[in-house]
């Protein structure tokens, strides 16, 4: 057994004081405690007194450097790791339960979905940055007030190059059967996906043997649609190579049954939540003013402009391209569910094409594009820089090929142009510029 640091509640540990113990570990305890400086709740993680030499530390101070590096919405982030006294601390933000908790509760179709998307987003990230986490569970999961799950504990992640030489290491009840024999590849953490997603659908953990169908297979046919039940089937293959390659090909794969409408099952309830701009009623009448501007503004230019996205804010008709919401301002956040493009860019989760080489809207990069460009009819124009010349579509920021900023002046029929950036502005309907956010005049 090791030697625990245990504090009371109130204690003091640096800028940090003690509120209580949420997890007691065999190698270090996480305690919740109030940064007395900045004013916020953290999370704190403790090695044990026996593991804080050199040997040990190692091991902790690696899951330091691989937390931060990682930098995504579902990620959990590091707000610090240094020695307290001479205590390694790791500093995170503090979240309101872990999934594991959350689970003994009813989870609705809704919820449950909402959750699977955001998990598969984080593990298809840390894929991307070569990096496997090994230990995905619920209890690894945290979920916080505003609705958001995050991936964490990358203490036994493993950093590919060209091969992987790795333990058993993980936890039982959700090891793939490859990675309990020590041989663990990006589908071990696939498989854990699955058994995760498996469990919040069904209610029933999925066991040794793996046999399919599953326990709650029954329950699972009638909350997922079967395109839903095929997916959860392949990624709980037991033999590896027939599930998907890793997580960026199950992220595509969700996201395309979502854009389908191919995720509830028969007893989907009727008052379930649309996102789709199609299927917005904007009130209990279904004629709000605000809704019958929206359906007069997509009439008008809702093609041109791809429009088929909703704001989470106001609800008003956005696309992957704007950087601000033109309705109500709000930051544009990429829609990984509603976009229509094969990919989803890592840095700022909207749209992007797999022969891009960087993010048109975000000026992000490290995408491994595909050996050939393809043909696609949304291309109206091509990059003035001639040592580039790529085909590029409206309201593009940033060249996708040669990463330089478009020279273009961006503008559609009908509509006027922004005072400050010069691309279209629909003046009749935007309250600001969807590129630039300035404020339309005009409606003020």
């Amino acid at each position: 057994m090791h030697q625990e640091i245990r504090f009371r509640k109130r204690q003091r540990h640096g800028k940090y004081r003690i509120e209580s113990c949420l997890l007691r570990g065999p190698y270090a305890n996480v305690y919740s405690a109030c940064d007395t400086i900045e004013g916020v709740r953290v999370a704190l993680k403790l090695p044990h007194k026996d593991t804080q030499n050199k040997d040990y530390l190692s091991d902790f101070k690696r899951e330091t450097r691989i937390a931060a590096k990682l930098s995504h919405p579902n990620v959990l982030p590091l707000k610090d790791a240094s020695f307290i006294n001479e205590i390694f601390t790791m500093v995170t933000p503090l979240g309101t339960e872990t999934l594991e908790a959350r689970l003994k509760r009813r989870l609705s179709n809704e919820k449950a979905f909402d959750y699977a998307r955001q998990l598969i987003c984080a593990v298809a990230y840390a894929h991307e940055q070569g990096i496997m986490h090994c230990d995905i569970k619920p209890a690894n999961l945290i979920l916080f007030s505003d609705g958001r799950l995050r991936l964490a504990d990358f203490g036994i992640a493993k950093t590919t190059f060209k091969t992987v030489q790795a333990s058993g290491s993980g936890t039982l009840g959700y090891l793939a059967p490859e990675q309990a024999m020590g041989r663990p590849s990006f589908r071990s953490d696939v498989f854990a996906l699955g058994l995760i997603l498996h469990q919040m659908l069904s209610g029933v953990m999925y066991e040794w043997p793996f046999r399919w169908p599953s326990p709650g297979y029954k329950r699972l046919k009638q909350r997922a649609h079967p395109k839903l039940v095929e997916f959860l089937r392949r990624a709980l293959e037991f033999q590896p190579n027939k599930r998907f390659r890793d997580g960026p090909a199950m992220r595509n794969a969700w996201l395309t049954l979502e854009r389908r409408g191919q995720l509830h099952g028969k007893s989907r309830s009727s008052s379930g939540r649309m996102t789709s701009a199609r299927t917005y009623t904007g009130g209990k009448n279904g004629r709000h003013w605000r809704e019958i501007q929206f359906k007069q503004f997509q009439r008008s230019f809702g093609k041109s402009l791809d429009t088929h996205m909703r704001c989470g804010q106001c609800q008003g008709p956005v696309s992957d391209s704007m950087q601000y919401c033109p309705w109500c301002k709000t930051k544009a956040t990429g829609q990984p569910e509603h976009t229509r493009y094969a990919l989803v860019c890592p840095h700022c989760s909207h749209g992007v094409k797999n022969d891009w080489e960087y993010c048109p809207w975000c000026y992000g990069s490290g995408f491994e594009a595909a050996s050939k460009r393809r043909a696609d009819k949304r291309y109206t124009a091509t990059c003035q820089r001639r040592s580039c010349g790529g085909p590029l579509m409206p309201f593009m920021k940033y060249c996708p090929w040669c990463h330089g900023k478009t020279q273009q002046k961006w503008t559609i029929k009908d509509m006027h142009n922004c005072d400050k950036c010069q691309w279209g502005l629909a003046t009749d309907y935007w309250s600001y510029c969807p590129w630039c956010s300035t404020v339309n005049k005009e409606r003020r």
